[in-house]
């Protein structure tokens, strides 16, 4: 089965005092791990409690560090609040992001995303990186728009898009499409992403399912059997890791890049996503499935 590099950041989200590892692309890299993907995390981490923590976590997740990921001093933090009514998360963020040069030969899949394409200085190398990958590999990106942190929003959506425009698999939620696009429709948002040149546009609409675009199809799916929530924390993340566990598992990735994969097989590999996604948010923090809890092969 073909490597996989996520390139973005790791912290921790702390929930209610306790600390878990967290950070959108780690969350997808964990969940490639688990479901038995070999797997490298570019990313920046401290030397610090923390920075063990997230390091202990990876280690237990099949997940191994780039080089250059270690830097002195203090990793990344998320303080969450979590909504009793819903089970929503809302970010106080400490953030560190200093990804250097990051070397792309050798592997078949590479995601990026969330704050990692978006801060300075790091956002720079995740730009190069992609588009080098582009020209090899299958791409994805999930940009996990955090609104309070991006002050030039005019910049951040022109990163956003040059990103989807080097990308094969793109993932938007509901949330990221009304940031990006806060007239649009979900159809006219998968008519506007999918002009930019991606195989495969999915918007995940939380409790709602998810619309998605490939080439000329549109469809949309609502969940299956009921989910008691527990919390979102990484459900987006864990939807992307299982899509991208079934491309590899199904050895879909050639077709997509050709723009071949019919529709019937798109809905496949979702359906393996959102079995994903629903696993992880009837748990604590970002917890995503391994290989046995998603009785898939």
């Amino acid at each position: 089965m073909m490597r996989a590099l996520v390139l973005g950041e790791a912290l921790v989200d702390v929930v209610s005092g306790e600390a878990f590892p967290g950070g959108s692309p780690m969350n997808v890299a964990v969940g490639l791990g688990r479901l038995g993907i070999e797997v490298e995390l570019a990313t920046c981490i401290g030397s610090d409690a923390h920075g063990a923590l997230i390091t202990r976590h990876l280690q237990g997740s099949n997940v191994a560090l780039a080089d250059g990921t270690r830097a002195d001093g203090a990793t990344s933090s998320a303080i969450a609040t979590i909504s009793s009514e819903t089970g929503a998360a809302e970010y106080d963020f400490s953030l560190r992001w200093d990804l250097g040069p990051v070397d792309v030969d050798g592997y078949g899949l590479v995601h990026a995303g969330s704050l990692g394409a978006y801060l300075e200085p790091g956002s720079e190398s995740v730009a190069e990186a992609v588009r080098r990958a582009a020209l090899g590999s299958l791409v994805s990106f999930d940009p996990n728009i955090r609104p309070a942190l991006l002050t030039d929003r005019l910049r951040a959506v022109q990163r956003t898009e040059e990103l989807i425009s080097a990308s094969h698999v793109v993932k938007l939620s509901d949330e990221d499409a009304a940031w990006l696009y806060p007239s649009a429709t979900i159809e006219q948002v998968l008519e506007r992403v999918t002009a930019l040149g991606p195989r495969l546009v999915v918007v995940t609409r939380g409790g709602e399912g998810y619309a998605a675009a490939a080439g000329a199809e549109r469809w949309s799916r609502s969940l299956g059997e009921p989910v008691q929530v527990v919390d979102t924390i990484g459900a987006g993340d864990a939807f992307m890791s299982g899509l991208l566990y079934a491309i590899a598992a199904r050895g879909a990735a050639a077709a997509i890049r050709e723009s071949t994969l019919p529709r019937d097989e798109w809905v496949a590999l979702l359906e393996v996503a959102q079995r994903s996604a629903a696993l992880t948010v009837s748990k604590d923090g970002a917890d995503p499935p391994r290989l046995a809890e998603m009785q898939v092969g």
